[in-house]
């Protein structure tokens, strides 16, 4: 991305955080998959309610490959913004943030652009507080974040033995989410900073 080398040095300093956003929408059913056993014999995994779930927001920083992650009620245009507000919490006030992420309808909701709007105010684009940039549409490959959910999912069903209720399920995906480091090989897709040019 020319946007990544363009303010490279920002980003090593700290002035600007880059995050890569992605939700998770956490059901019940996602503990069950596949399972091995001895041939001829079928694996069950009950799962009491498929209706609990849970939404989840997460953030990759893109310097230092450290993942936030925070639960809402939903996917929509006020939780959007509710863990935009906490992700600027995250940072001191002079930090620029960058949010890279899908082209969710409620990513572009008129709720969103003024959000942006109120914080950015008067100042001119290249000093912004919160930048958005879209990825491509339907490419989930783009964005790091959705390993990060799948990992999280697999992490889940290899433990679904102890998953007696909806709220174990929660726990082992926070514990496996929250304040992690990622530094798998698509986490560097879009290159490495470590360090002002």
């Amino acid at each position: 991305m020319a946007f990544l080398l363009k303010w490279r040095a920002q980003i090593a300093s700290g002035q600007m955080r880059v995050m890569f956003v992605d939700e998770c929408h956490l059901l019940w059913g996602d503990v069950s998959g596949y399972g091995w056993s001895r041939r001829n014999q079928r694996v069950d995994v009950e799962v009491k309610s498929t209706r609990e779930r849970q939404t989840y927001y997460g953030a990759l920083d893109y310097l230092t490959k450290s993942f936030v992650v925070n639960h809402y009620s939903a996917g929509n245009e006020d939780n959007t913004v509710a863990f935009l507000k906490y992700l600027q919490s995250l940072s001191e006030e002079s930090t620029r943030l960058v949010i890279i992420w899908d082209g969710a309808s409620y990513h572009r909701s008129a709720v969103i652009q003024e959000f942006l709007a109120q914080v950015n105010a008067t100042l001119p684009p290249e000093a912004w507080k919160i930048t958005c940039i879209r990825l491509a549409p339907n490419a989930p490959e783009q964005n790091p974040v959705e390993d990060i959910w799948l990992q999280a999912k697999q992490f889940i069903r290899k433990f679904a033995r102890l998953c007696k209720k909806f709220r174990a399920v929660k726990l082992l995906f926070k514990l496996f989410t929250h304040c992690q480091t990622f530094a798998f090989a698509k986490a560097f897709m879009y290159g490495y900073c470590s360090c002002p040019i």
